[in-house]
């Protein structure tokens, strides 16, 4: 009866039936994440056509899994049996840029690079840019307040969240948040939804600030010999007070599979390698990379350079970009995500190196370092369960190794289903309850993506 339901109020092109196709939206990029068998597909265009869908939900007791590109890594958007997977890919309007107020305005299905570039035809930018940044949507970027390159410097997806257009747990269509600069008017319930996961909202509409375009930005590399060596420099970097635009890491591994799959001719002579930007104008940004290559060479670096070549230096970044998608083709990728504080990065790589031999798992890496949230890559073959189950293994007590160091589970991607576990270490029982809380305050029915992000349990029902 639910189809029914939405094939009166939804016009028919939304609607999607064939089983071939929902089983292609049934799950995220998380390998290995379970995920069940959808009902239906919607693909709405408009915020009342999303509300029709929770409505209906809601009067059927159908669950609602919300899905944006399908980019996500922890199975944030995967389906449950019998669910409405609802798609915002098809809400592609970036509805206002306004020059003056530093804003834009966007549907959820927007792609990130396709925002920033219309900004930049204005004169502005907008920072966050996870490495999907040229296929995922703003909608799952704020879904699970994805981060990016130049988070380092720049911040994260919550902290250009201006003001959101939801529907509720309850079928209402509302407005959180503000246009204004500033505004402290009651509880942050904008901020609340940004990276909720799709568990107590849909999103409908982003209001986003918006920065001005930077200048040209300077690229130093740094070739290690050892990841160690490389945690040390990625320190050395803080402790200076240097706050590049960009720290990031990738290993021979990744480097090795990008030029393989796309013949970028990036043989170095190193295992590791640290690239940094700094976005500081004229002498001042020279002056920044300079101090940076020191911080490199003073670590252990066997050479350290800042580049003069910027289709070289694009082509090094393109290359940490393409590293998951890379690896992907040489077998199934199971994905960390943790952040720990930056002067923990050298002890925490050095710990994963271990993690990798005790459980004969082969981890390649790469890392937003800067800000110590890293990217440990474990790659199975596929149809080798043995070494999948190693490799969970190793994932676990990567995680739980993270939080030993007063770090955390989840840096940028999200709790999802793969982090559920390690969510209920980071967390004391008393913090976990009072997002159970929140959850039944604001999805009494239980209907929005369940299963996700919050462990099952604890004295408030959800």
């Amino acid at each position: 009866m639910l189809i029914e339901h939405l094939q009166e109020r939804i016009p028919a092109d939304r609607v999607q039936l064939d089983p071939a196709v929902t089983a292609s939206y049934a799950h995220d990029e998380a390998e290995w994440a379970p995920h069940g068998t959808p009902l239906v597909l919607i693909r709405p265009r408009t915020a009342e056509e999303v509300q029709e869908v929770v409505r209906a939900c809601i009067e059927y007791n159908v669950p609602v899994v919300p899905r944006g590109a399908g980019t996500g890594l922890s199975g944030g958007a995967n389906a449950v049996d019998g669910c409405v997977v609802l798609s915002t890919e098809a809400m592609t309007a970036i509805t206002e840029i306004d020059p003056v107020e530093r804003l834009a305005v966007v549907q959820p299905g927007v792609v990130n690079d396709h925002l920033r570039n219309a900004c930049a035809e204005h004169g502005l930018w907008y920072p966050p840019d996870p490495a999907s940044a040229p296929w995922s949507t703003i909608g799952g970027n704020v879904a699970t307040n994805a981060g990016g390159l130049c988070c380092v410097k720049y911040g994260v997806t919550a902290d250009y969240v201006l003001g959101l257009q939801v529907v509720t747990g309850t079928g209402e269509l509302v407005r959180l948040g503000r246009r204004t600069a500033k505004g402290v008017a009651g509880y942050d319930l904008a901020r609340l939804l940004v990276g909720s996961e799709g568990t107590l909202g849909v999103i409908t509409e982003v209001t986003l600030r918006l920065r001005p375009q930077r200048p040209l930005e300077h690229t130093v590399a740094g070739y290690f010999s050892s990841i160690v060596d490389a945690g040390r420099a990625v320190t050395a970097v803080g402790a200076a007070g240097i706050v590049p635009s960009a720290l990031e890491l990738i290993d021979r591994h990744c480097l090795e599979a990008v030029d393989q799959w796309k013949k970028m001719d990036l043989a170095v002579d190193a295992d590791v390698i640290l690239l940094a930007r700094c976005d500081l104008p004229g002498t001042a940004g020279e002056e920044e990379a300079d101090a940076i290559r020191d911080c490199f060479e003073r670590a252990g670096a066997t050479w350290a350079a800042r580049s003069t070549d910027q289709t070289e230096a694009d082509a090094l970044f393109e290359a940490r970009r393409l590293a998951y998608p890379a690896l992907e083709r040489l077998g199934p990728v199971l994905t960390e995500d943790v952040c720990v504080p930056k002067a923990a990065v050298p002890e925490m790589l050095a710990r994963i190196e271990a993690i990798g031999k005790k459980h004969e798992t082969l981890i390649a890496n790469i890392a937003h370092a800067g800000d110590g949230n890293l990217h440990p890559l474990l790659i199975t073959q596929r149809g080798d369960d043995k070494a999948r189950r190693r490799a969970q293994r190793a994932f676990q007590e990567i995680i739980e190794e993270a939080i030993a160091l007063g770090g955390t589970v989840t840096g940028e991607h999200g709790i999802g289903l793969l982090k559920m576990d390690g969510l209920t270490k980071e967390l004391p029982a008393e913090v976990l309850d009072l997002h159970r809380a929140v959850k039944a305050a604001l999805d009494p029915h239980g209907i929005l993506n369940p299963g996700k992000v919050i462990p099952s349990g604890g004295s408030v029902p959800g």
